[in-house]
């Protein structure tokens, strides 16, 4: 399966009906409150992250703002989308046969977000499995997310479709060829998304961590060819497996109450 990845700092265990990330969120003053999205996407993904951008924006507590990216150093192969402090870059590249189809990853210190990635791998978009709307609106939309602070609601592959893009799935779009012939779309939030980030962002802060232009610290990926190759060692220790078996979350220990956790989806 498809490998998606998020990183942050500090993780807590998800349930049905919650699926936060514990205590981590975005420092702010007042809701709603505009994240960025930086662009470092090809014109195949632009109306993806569009759409992902305008479902999360229906939220009552956040907006995003998709703005040029500043993460792009080289174009494909060599898209590093070094994370910058203060927003989210989102990228996509043949980053090559890494095993994951997405990566999200959020950087934490404390239980404030401070900085978020998501990245696309073409190498496995460009497939006739994975080269679909559908495919394509569901990673953007989750991979996004997760820079929220939002976990999924489900990580069983073979079950009934929930209907949001937090719920793990072979197929994406439902309908006859899902789980069950009602199976529901699972290419956009559903309205427990909105309401868990609702309760994410229910108490403002005295400070704000979104916007902010610090430096970003460490957290580069660069390209890999292999599967479950260098990258992985970058990602820390699993500590959390899917219904496949497979590890899904990584945590990175940076020290002084900052770390990286990745989740991790991966592709057949």
């Amino acid at each position: 399966m498809v490998a998606l990845v998020l990183s942050a700092i500090g993780v807590a265990a998800f349930t049905d009906a919650i699926h936060s990330w514990g205590n981590y969120h975005w420092a702010r003053t007042s809701n709603p409150f505009t994240l960025k999205l930086g662009d470092n996407v090809s014109s195949a993904w632009d109306a993806y992250l569009g759409t992902a951008s305008a479902d999360w924006s229906l939220s009552s507590v956040l907006d995003t703002a998709i703005v040029p990216g500043t993460a792009l150093r080289h174009r494909s192969p060599n898209l590093d989308c070094s994370p910058v402090s203060g927003m989210v870059q989102v990228c996509n590249t043949t980053y090559g046969k890494t095993g994951w189809l997405g990566l999200a990853s959020i950087w934490v210190s404390g239980s404030h977000i401070t900085q978020g990635t998501a990245k696309l791998n073409d190498t496995y978009f460009n497939t006739s499995t994975y080269n679909t709307p559908a495919w394509r609106n569901l990673v953007m939309c989750q991979e996004v997310a997760h820079t929220f602070g939002l976990d999924h609601q489900d990580e069983t592959f073979n079950n009934t479709n929930l209907g949001t893009c937090m719920d793990y799935t072979n197929d994406p779009d439902g309908g006859a060829d899902g789980f069950s012939p009602d199976d529901p779309s699972n290419e956009h939030p559903n309205a427990h998304d909105y309401d868990m980030l609702e309760t994410i962002y229910v108490h403002l802060d005295d400070t704000t961590t979104v916007g902010q232009t610090t430096s970003s610290g460490p957290g580069k990926s660069n390209v890999s060819n292999g599967v479950d190759g260098p990258e992985v060692a970058e990602w820390g220790k699993a500590i959390r497996t899917s219904s496949d078996g497979k590890p899904s979350l990584f945590e990175r220990d940076l020290g002084n109450g900052n770390k990286i956790f990745t989740f991790v989806i991966w592709a057949k």
